[in-house]
């Protein structure tokens, strides 16, 4: 049972095309970059804390796959020496493809001046959004050389947003002051990265790897998990790290959970737990080192040789005590752009490449084949 499996036909989809920018003061320049990430239990989105502003202060952000730009809330606490807005109609507006020039009736301060360019910030999970000011500041992220994290580096006129903190009501964890997005625009958090830092050998590159306490690198692999496994990645499609679990349209879901319940027929069944269509005793399942186990399921992409496969782990999950789901949930009957949207519970514990310059997404299927997880990344900081 556990070796037959489940075969879906994904639609090959562009991942990016960037353009870029931005200044460092070292003269020799890194060419790759590492972040953690830490999964919030509430929302179950994943934040990453990034060094902004002078002097240098850890500012919480919500990571997301598709978003535009980095927004910071800056109406309270955000106080910097180096704090820049662009001129509307300056060369930096053009570059962040603002058409409004941002009007503040309220207070003059950081985030509210006058003939400043206006850009559109949005909340990912409650699609909120509100205008807000382009701002210049320095930002730091530590370098790696693929195993460890190494010195800090200051990247000095970074691109984004001060936005209301309006956007941070609904839907985040109540310890950020923003999102950092990492999708198709001039001005997303890669984008900038690649474009200073290209020069000196840096791949236009980034990976995730999600899990409680995972990791997110910018550059070229290889990518070292402890212990001292190497990872890289082949493969192209479309995949949110702000959607928990994966969303099918009704079509697709219903053939899915057709298909486990016929598979695992043996296995009872209990009633499902919101927002999960099928739900099973948990006891009733064998372990293995890959999680429960159930039928494989194969995402193929763009060629039948390319196969994307979720194990156990990353297609059951525990929704309460005693009680695990099929996690997968229904999209309804619309389309809204893409039939499945593979969701962060998916992606854990599974290295996800995105190479910018040629649009091509690689994965290396599930770590703890090789005994190893996101967890792994060794955060100790060689000087």
């Amino acid at each position: 049972m556990a070796s037959s499996f489940l075969l879906f036909l994904l639609i090959f989809l562009s991942v990016y095309s960037f353009i870029l920018l931005s200044e460092s003061q070292k003269t020799s320049k890194p060419n790759r970059f590492v972040l953690q990430l830490q999964k919030d239990p509430k929302t179950k989105l994943y934040v990453t804390n990034i060094y902004k502003r002078t002097p240098s202060q850890k500012v919480p952000f919500v990571v997301d796959l598709n978003g535009r730009l980095l927004w910071v809330t800056c109406e309270k606490s955000y106080r910097s020496s180096t704090y820049h807005a662009p001129r509307c109609r300056s060369t930096q507006c053009s570059r962040a493809d603002s058409h409004y020039c941002h009007i503040c009736s309220t207070r003059d301060g950081l985030g509210c001046h006058n003939n400043t360019c206006g850009v559109m910030s949005m909340n990912p999970v409650t699609g909120l959004t509100a205008m807000s000011e382009l701002a210049q500041d320095v930002l730091s992220i530590q370098s790696t050389q693929g195993s460890n994290p190494g010195p800090m580096v200051r990247v000095p006129q970074f691109l984004f947003t001060c936005a209301p903190s309006l956007l941070l009501q609904r839907g985040l964890p109540s310890t950020v002051q923003g999102v950092a997005g990492l999708g198709h625009s001039p001005i997303s958090l890669p984008t900038q990265l690649a474009s200073h830092f290209g020069s000196a050998g840096f791949a236009p590159t980034f990976a995730l790897c999600l899990a409680p306490k995972g990791v997110m690198f910018f550059g070229d692999s290889p990518y070292y998990m402890l212990p001292n496994i190497n990872k890289q990645g082949v493969g192209g499609t479309k995949l949110s790290a702000i959607n928990p679990y994966t969303i099918l349209h009704h079509s697709i879901f219903k053939a899915v959970t057709q298909f486990f319940s016929k598979e695992l027929s043996a296995i009872p069944q209990v009633k499902p737990v919101a927002p999960f269509g099928v739900c099973f005793n948990s006891k009733s399942f064998k372990k293995s080192r890959v999680g429960p186990g159930v039928p494989n399921i194969d995402l193929v992409l763009h060629d039948k040789h390319v196969m994307w496969r979720i194990y156990g782990a990353n297609s059951l999950v525990e929704a309460a005590p005693g009680v695990s789901c099929l996690a997968f949930v229904d999209g309804g009957m619309k389309n809204n752009g893409a039939s499945i949207i593979i969701g962060a519970y998916q992606m854990e514990n599974n290295l996800v490449q995105f190479d910018m310059a040629i649009s091509r997404l690689g994965f290396s299927s599930s770590l703890l084949f090789y005994k190893t997880s996101c967890n792994n990344f060794n955060f100790t900081t060689i000087p």
